[in-house]
């Protein structure tokens, strides 16, 4: 097993599954591999939104490359500064983008999960921000998101930090096949999604779309600390997960403890009752020695009376004897 086997088996998982299943992945692969179990759990738990975005790649193949399809002509539009094109293109992504967040959100349902409107929101941004941008787009791809992506603006939207460990990946190809080598409609729910050698840059170069004006710097600064504190949230929701995981080895080991304890109770108890018993023991020979002493005694004075009657009979004997012979 690879580090790239090891995060597709990891993110097909539930987000409750998933850092438990690390955890024993890394803990079965020290043994072996100490540096592959270290990256292994390294692997950061993938947000909700994240979540649902990876669901969607591996059962809705099909859902996401219209997705990407959309946005590689979108580039193209905006590459040729195709106005009429632009304005048809983005109706088609706004219901586009519903349509697909909607399915994300039924798979999530599917798979036992419940999504909030605030990471439906997030899903919406992330398949926004794969629509106009090829870094974020062969992000998707990966399958591997570990945080949500958005695009508030002109500039580069840092991908590779979104997806698990990417660089320790070895710069394997995404999970999703690029639109422009699909022959078909993709992978039907279930099905998986293909793998791709390379990232599917697309048409549209950078992915930037020269029409978006810049944001209003308070509008980015309020961006920021949004992102920011959805980053310390998903700190907190990490560390309350090792705080769990603690506490239940804890409690684990407390129970250990207490049944150690309660065993020691009962040996102890054990331990006195025959102490208690050997008491008695060495008391009731105590009493059978001086029996046994006043017996010995005893028949010492018989076994002396029998000596005597003894003599006494032999004397009588003799004395009988003499008198016959008159």
């Amino acid at each position: 097993m690879d580090l790239q086997q090891a995060a597709d088996e990891l993110f097909a998982l539930t987000p409750t599954e998933f850092t438990p299943a690390r955890n024993e992945l890394a803990k079965q692969l020290k043994a072996e591999d100490r540096e592959l179990s270290e990256r292994v759990k390294a692997l950061r738990k993938p947000a909700a939104a994240a979540w649902v975005v990876n669901m969607l790649v591996r059962h809705d193949a099909a859902e996401m490359t219209q997705v990407l399809d959309l946005g590689e002509s979108l580039r193209q539009a905006q590459a040729d500064l195709d106005g009429d094109a632009l304005r048809e293109l983005n109706k088609q992504r706004r219901r586009l983008i519903a349509a697909v967040a909607g399915k994300g959100r039924g798979v999530a349902l599917e798979l036992g999960q419940k999504v909030s409107e605030s990471v439906m929101r997030q899903v919406e941004e992330i398949l926004h921000a794969a629509m106009i941008d090829t870094d974020a787009a062969a992000a998707v791809r990966t399958g591997l998101l570990v945080e949500p992506l958005s695009a508030t603006g002109v500039g580069t939207i840092k991908a590779a930090t979104a997806v698990a460990d990417h660089t320790a990946l070895g710069g394997r190809g995404p999970t999703l096949a690029p639109a422009a080598k699909r022959s078909g409609g993709g992978a039907g729910r279930g099905g998986g999604a293909g793998k791709a050698a390379g990232a599917g840059t697309g048409s549209g170069g950078t992915g930037r779309l020269r029409s978006v004006p810049e944001p209003d710097p308070e509008e980015r600064r309020r961006e920021e600390r949004r992102r920011a504190r959805e980053a310390a949230l998903r700190a907190v929701r990490e560390a309350e997960e090792t705080l769990a995981e603690a506490q239940e080895e804890l409690a684990s080991r407390e129970r250990k403890v207490s049944d150690l304890q309660a065993r020691t109770l009962q040996v102890n108890g054990e331990l006195d009752e025959l102490r208690r018993r050997i008491d008695e023991l060495e008391d009731r020979l105590e009493r059978l020695d001086a029996k046994a002493e006043d017996a010995a005694e005893a028949r010492e004075e018989a076994a002396g009376g029998v000596a005597a009657a003894e003599a006494e009979l032999a004397d009588a004997r003799a004395r009988v004897e003499e008198l016959g012979g008159d």
